[in-house]
């Protein structure tokens, strides 16, 4: 017997969402979207796993993390997919981070400039590894270059 019309095969899904089946699989695994099996023991997607994958795809591609995108479906009722209004719910809560992340990523693009020629020896001013002397702060004679783990 052959599964209902709105189930698809990783492949009808890789097309549809524009995703490698690796990559289908690899999401199954952690968790973020759901199949199931046919007798033959091959794998179904439900047509709102398309929704879902463009969802995960639109929250990387701000900058949220996978734990963070599992934490937002994991909180939605029964697994379902997200609507549009739980995207603007979610889209607020991480706007406080993305801000903080743009920020960031504003002084360093502003702080480049000084970093041409230094060589990060200049552990005192490297405002891109080093801002603010952190790290001698932290470990008085310490040697950031000997030390990467910090």
């Amino acid at each position: 017997m052959s599964p209902p019309a709105f189930h698809w095969t990783p492949a009808q899904l890789s097309e549809r969402s524009g995703l490698k089946i690796s990559a289908l699989h690899f999401y199954e695994r952690e968790g973020l979207i759901s199949s199931t099996r046919t007798g033959g023991n091959q794998r179904r997607y439900s047509r709102d796993t398309a929704r879902r994958l463009a969802f995960i795809q639109a929250a990387q591609r701000v900058g949220v993390p996978l734990a963070g995108i599992r934490v937002a479906l994991a909180a939605l009722p029964a697994g379902r997919t997200p609507t549009a209004a739980d995207w603007e719910r979610l889209s607020r809560n991480w706007r406080a981070e993305l801000d903080e992340r743009i920020a960031t990523l504003t002084r360093l693009r502003d702080d480049l400039g000084g970093c041409i020629g230094c060589g990060c020896l200049s552990l005192e001013r490297c405002v891109l590894f080093n801002p603010g002397d952190e790290y001698g702060a932290r470990h008085p004679g310490g040697n950031r270059l000997t030390d990467p783990g910090e």
